[in-house]
This record gives structure tokens, sequence and C-alpha cells, in this order.
């Protein structure tokens, strides 16, 4: 009698238990907007994508940050794997059962892999030729570029961008202010004084803010100089650009990308840097003599070697 007390009283105890524990907190709007805007930012700085057509995205595609492709695999944007991918991979049902989708080691890879998507795919290319601020545009050029299978899609992005006033972001000139902090945290880009160090194709590197210098960054991030020239295919009479990628490490023989779409105004350095692609493998892959540069609209190959 006393072991079926016992047995009674723990399922009592159990049932109380879970009815007693909170439910899950999910991200609000809100809260997605204000975690995610500086990100959003940087990349537009870097690759001219509108901030608020970037956050309506994520905050679309990711149910602000509560989905479990969102949680489980920091994929913000529905990026599925794709050919040419070799990175970590999560598996969902989506338009088909089981289907392969891009993981990322943080959020920040998620925002930097869409601003890569976007910019080295063909079908996409219109888009850069927006103006930046012109944020309907842009999302009626997302769906007819097929994004998204949506038939309302470009309605739900500016719906989502107008209700939160993100088209605010997209005037902005200059990188956020950063504060002078140590912040630890595995979503987010790490901050070390007041240089923010970020990843991308697991090479570090940070941004180009008003008033560096070569000597600036390399105190900062406690580098020497031959290195960060080294690493960025730099010379000390190179100019900085705010905006712009320097990589602390040594830039990778392939890109993430398997090719990049030529623009007005793209370089093979500019390329290399924005890829993180060696220059000299860069040259090598697409049989061109160093110094030379690629044509307006010319397919450049960042993994695979031009027959």
């Amino acid at each position: 009698m006393s072991k079926l007390l016992q047995l009674i009283s723990l399922l009592i105890f159990c049932q109380f238990s879970i009815l007693g524990q909170p439910a899950e907190k999910k991200m609000t709007a809100e809260q997605y907007i204000n975690n995610f805007k500086e990100d959003a930012i940087k990349e537009m700085l870097m690759y001219n994508i509108p901030a608020s057509i970037t956050l309506a995205q994520g905050m679309l595609e990711s149910g602000n940050g509560n989905s479990d492709l969102a949680m489980y695999a920091n994929n913000h944007f529905g990026i599925k794997c794709h050919s040419g991918w070799d990175g970590a991979t999560f598996r969902k049902d989506d338009d088909a059962k089981d289907e392969c989708f891009r993981k990322y080691p943080s959020v920040f890879d998620s925002y930097t892999d869409h601003s890569q998507f976007l910019k080295s795919r063909s079908r996409y290319s219109f888009l850069f030729e927006i103006k930046r601020n012109d944020y309907k545009s842009w999302a009626k050029g997302l769906k007819a570029a097929g994004y998204a299978t949506d038939p309302k899609y470009a309605q739900r992005l500016i719906q989502l961008i107008e209700t939160n006033n993100l088209h605010q972001y997209d005037n902005i000139d200059g990188l956020p202010t950063i504060k002078a902090a140590i912040i630890e945290k595995p979503t987010t880009p790490k901050i070390i004084q007041t240089r923010e160090i970020l990843k991308s194709h697991f090479i570090k590197y940070v941004i180009v803010k008003a008033g560096d210098s070569f000597s600036k960054i390399a105190q900062d991030t406690d580098k020497d100089l031959w290195q960060l020239y080294k690493y960025n295919d730099l010379r000390a009479e190179d100019k900085l650009v705010i905006g712009q990628k320097i990589y602390l490490q040594p830039k990778r023989r392939k890109a993430a990308e398997p090719y990049h779409i030529v623009k007005k105004g793209d370089t093979m350095k500019s390329v290399s840097q924005l890829h993180g692609i060696k220059l000299k493998s860069l040259y090598k892959k697409n049989n061109m003599k160093p110094g030379e540069e690629p044509a307006i609209g010319q397919q450049l190959y960042m993994r695979d070697t031009k027959k």
C-alpha cells in the first residue's frame, strides 16, 4: 500500500512540475529588429542590399528567429544547400521531405551568406541596379527572381518594412557605433575593446570604419602590419575604404559560393576580398594573368577551375 501511495504522489508531483514550467518565450518582432538591425546595416554597407529588405526577409523566413531552422541551424533566410555548399547542414521537411538547408556557426554568418547568395547569382543581378532606398522594387524583384514561391511574398515584405519602420535603416551611411565592451554570445559576433571581430567562411575579419588606418587595425587586433598586408593582398600605399573587409587570417583557396557575376566597379581584388578567396587562386581558377581585370557580366569561378 505504501508503494502505491508513493507512486501516486510521484505522479501528482510530476504533473504539477510540468504545469508549473513556463512556456518557451519566443522572440518578438521588436526584439528581432533590435538584435539584428546592426548586422543588416553592415551587410547593406558592404553589399548594397537595403537593410530593410534583409531584416524583413529575416523576420519573415525565420518567424522572428523562432523557427526550428533559425534556432537549431542559425539559418534566418531559408537558404537551402544547393550545389557547391560544403558547410554544415540541417534537414527538415519543406517543399519536399527531408530537404537540405545550410547550417551556420552564428546568425551573422547567415546574414553574410544571404548577401553573398544574392550577389553571386545572376538571376538577382538586376536588383543591384535598383536604388538602395527603393525597398518596394527590391521586394517585387526578389519575388520576380524566384526567391520564394509565395505569391504574396513581395506584399508581405513591404508590410513588414512599413509596419516596423525598417526603411529608416536604408539611409544610414556609416557603421553603427560599437560599444567598448567584451560580449560573448553564441549567436552574435565577438567584440574586443572597440573592434568587432566577425567571421565569414570560417575566416576572421573586421570592417573598416571612419578614422581607421592599417596601424590602428593592427593595434586593435594584435596583428603585425605585414600580416594585414599579406592576408588581404594589399600594400602599405593602398587606401582603406569604409565598409571594406580586412581579414585577420589567410583567405581560402576556394570561396563558399561557386561563382561571382562581375558587376560595374568590381575588380579581381574586390571580388577576392568580398568572398575571402586568395587573389592568386582567383586568377588561377579563371585562367587569367595577374593584373588582368574581368569584364562586366563575366562569370568568375570561385571553387572549380574554368575549363
